[in-house]
């Protein structure tokens, strides 16, 4: 690749256009990653019909209007798609050089939230609010950012040739750019993004090839480091209410327990086939909060079933499994980081946001990836996956 543009790539050239360039062997969609693709659509088309399901007869929220979220998350899917063709089109390479731009925007716009412009929603101070019903959750394009960060760190001397792997100067700087982000999203507080910005880091180091001390030294870090969130009291009382009912689920059932209890309820009353779409009792009856956003595989598992939750499980199986292939026959070991850092977020998110509602893990508020509503999250994925694309376009037919 001679520029920017990742449609540059091997194999193409001036005299190449037209529908002999679009259907040509060596072409760009030819070398698409068609199931990934396939399956993230896949997942968000059929989270539409969830978060529809959800919110359809919540007059409090949907302004009168049963379709104002259908609409709103299939909108949040085409930004999300361009989002993803644009990622593309620039290639991961080119934002491999933009990372301190990025970077610096992204801390701006989590520092933005921690002033007056900052808005709370659901004990969290981690949204902007610009009017109009239209949010912004910078933390989510964190996620993306201290990936690059920190793939760019640890791969420059290696794809340069200089290194074999990174040394621990190097491991030091990558942790330090992922650092100053974590701190600033702890100060909100919002534990969950926490966590999947650690398991991120943990995936990232890896993939790298780093000495696996630093990996043990992190969890390490990382146990001494929510003892110490503990006894300092940095969590909010809601959060800590939120471990004691995952401690103890019968622990004030009709308080702090009351969403993970109804959210078994749910999904244990959808059997193997599931109530029927649009026809569970417990989404028709508002029981379960949040239901369009972190709960949204309760109605996946009481209208659909075991069947219809499993297959959403199956779906988000395929992105992860060609997500690896893709971190595997990387020929660069940027490419491979970046590809393993994604992996290892939606790894992550979707098993904590599953995890939640069957009450094996705490209620953190992360999204289910594709299938939740929410704009920020929504684009967030999808340029996830054009940087996915853009890394198995860009190598070697043979590799």
């Amino acid at each position: 690749m001679t520029g920017a543009n990742s449609f540059s790539v091997s194999g193409y050239g001036p005299e190449r256009a037209g529908w002999t360039r679009i259907f040509a062997r060596d072409s760009l969609t030819r070398r698409l990653d068609w199931p990934i693709l396939f399956a993230a659509t896949g997942l968000s088309l059929l989270g539409s019909l969830l978060v529809y399901s959800a919110t359809r007869n919540r007059t409090e929220i949907n302004q009168g209007d049963p379709y104002y979220f259908l609409i709103r998350h299939l909108m949040n899917l085409g930004i999300g798609f361009a989002l993803m063709i644009g990622t593309i089109w620039l290639g991961h390479r080119a934002l491999r050089n933009a990372v301190p731009i990025l970077y610096g925007i992204s801390l701006f716009g989590v520092l933005l939230v921690l002033t007056p412009v900052g808005a709370t929603i659901n004990g969290s101070r981690n949204w902007i609010v610009f009017g109009g019903g239209f949010s912004l959750q910078p933390a989510e394009f964190v996620k993306i950012t201290i990936i690059l960060g920190m793939a760019m760190i640890l791969a420059a001397r290696v794809d340069a040739g200089d290194k074999p792997y990174p040394d621990h100067r190097t491991v030091v700087q990558s942790l330090g750019l992922a650092s100053v982000p974590i701190l600033i999203v702890l100060l909100m507080p919002d534990l969950g993004t926490v966590l999947a910005m650690v398991a991120i880091i943990l995936g990232v180091l890896l993939a790298s090839g780093a000495s696996n001390r630093w990996v043990f030294g992190l969890l390490i870090a990382g146990v001494l480091g929510c003892v110490a969130i503990w006894q300092l009291h940095i969590l909010d009382e809601y959060q800590i209410n939120r471990f004691a009912a995952f401690a103890n689920p019968d622990l004030d059932p009709a308080g702090v327990g009351y969403n993970t209890n109804q959210a078994r309820i749910a999904i244990g009353s959808g059997g193997l086939t599931g109530a029927g779409l649009f026809h569970g009792s417990q989404t028709t009856g508002q029981f379960v909060p949040e239901q369009q956003t972190d709960f949204v595989f309760t109605v996946a598992g009481e209208e659909l079933g075991f069947l219809g939750a499993g297959f959403i499980i199956f779906l988000l199986g395929v992105v992860l499994w060609r997500a690896c292939r893709i971190a595997r026959d990387s020929t660069e070991l940027y490419g491979t980081i970046v590809a393993a850092g994604i992996v290892a977020w939606f790894a992550f998110q979707s098993f904590e946001n599953i995890g939640m509602t069957l009450g094996i893990m705490p209620v953190t508020g992360l999204p289910l990836p594709f299938v939740s509503y929410g704009g920020s999250s929504m684009f967030a994925v999808w340029v996830a996956v054009g940087l996915l694309q853009s890394i198995k376009v860009q190598r070697p037919m043979s590799a």
